[in-house]
């Protein structure tokens, strides 16, 4: 079973006195299976965050469908979107939102303190976690002592300690220097490889690299999809820039 079935999904915004309607996306339609990492691209204005958010249940589409993990989020009633969201989402954004007044490890503590979870069973899913990710020397420090790609581990082991069904990353490497970047681009393929399941927003060709699977998303439709399978990562970064170079001039793509 899929992971994540998104079936014919559109979205209008309206404004407050109906005058003016946005066609935000347009019969959107993919499925990510178990284990696969997924990018998403498409230039400002596409859609590809109204997607994320209504894929997070933070938004509702105006029509068709979305599944995770077979569930329908719109059956979901509204006071319990919340505890769907930590029992089976993950979420690493640009902006790190960590809780300065928290310390690192009581912020990646945060979501299973909110599911009600008791102390020692945190600390043991914490302990493999912090190795993987390296940051079990600045678990005591607040965020505020901390570099930005420290900040970007810590949202990832956040993200991870909920045992997520899929893990969604809004732009993960926007606020990062290429170094703080490349590290937590090989976390993700690293944790991806032990069979998280991924699907991430980007503007950034060497991130979408990273990822099996690339979706082009353009004027709120699917316009393109690539697989990575066995190109190598410059193959597939030439091929990323050709497609986003046709979307940018209005072409096609021919295979």
């Amino acid at each position: 079973m899929s992971i994540l079935t998104v079936s014919n999904v559109g979205k209008i915004y309206t404004s407050r006195l109906g005058g003016n309607r946005v066609q935000a996306l347009t019969d959107v339609s993919f499925a990510v299976e178990p284990g696969e990492y997924v990018a998403i691209m498409g230039e400002s204005g596409s859609g590809k965050t109204t997607l994320l958010n209504i894929i997070a249940s933070l938004d509702k589409p105006t029509g068709g469908e979305v599944k995770i993990a077979g569930q329908n989020l719109a059956s979901i009633r509204e006071n319990d979107l919340a505890a769907f969201r930590r029992n089976n989402l993950g979420f690493v954004f640009q902006d790190f939102n960590l809780l300065d007044t928290f310390s690192v490890k009581d912020n990646i503590f945060l979501p299973l303190v909110l599911s009600g979870k008791k102390y020692d069973e945190m600390r043991e899913r914490l302990t493999p976690i912090a190795s993987r990710l390296r940051i079990q020397n600045i678990l005591e420090k607040y965020p505020y002592e901390i570099s930005g790609g420290q900040k970007q581990r810590v949202a990832a082991a956040r993200a991870l300690i909920t045992n997520p069904q899929l893990l969604l990353a809004d732009e993960p490497t926007g606020a990062l220097d290429s170094r703080s970047a490349d590290e937590l681009l090989g976390i993700f393929t690293e944790i991806n490889d032990f069979g998280q399941t991924i699907l991430m927003v980007t503007h950034s060709v060497k991130a979408a690299c990273t990822a099996k699977r690339v979706l082009f998303i353009k004027d709120g439709r699917v316009f393109h999809q690539l697989y990575k399978a066995n190109l190598s990562d410059d193959e597939m970064f030439k091929r990323i820039s050709d497609t986003l170079t046709i979307i940018a001039t209005g072409g096609d793509v021919h295979e």
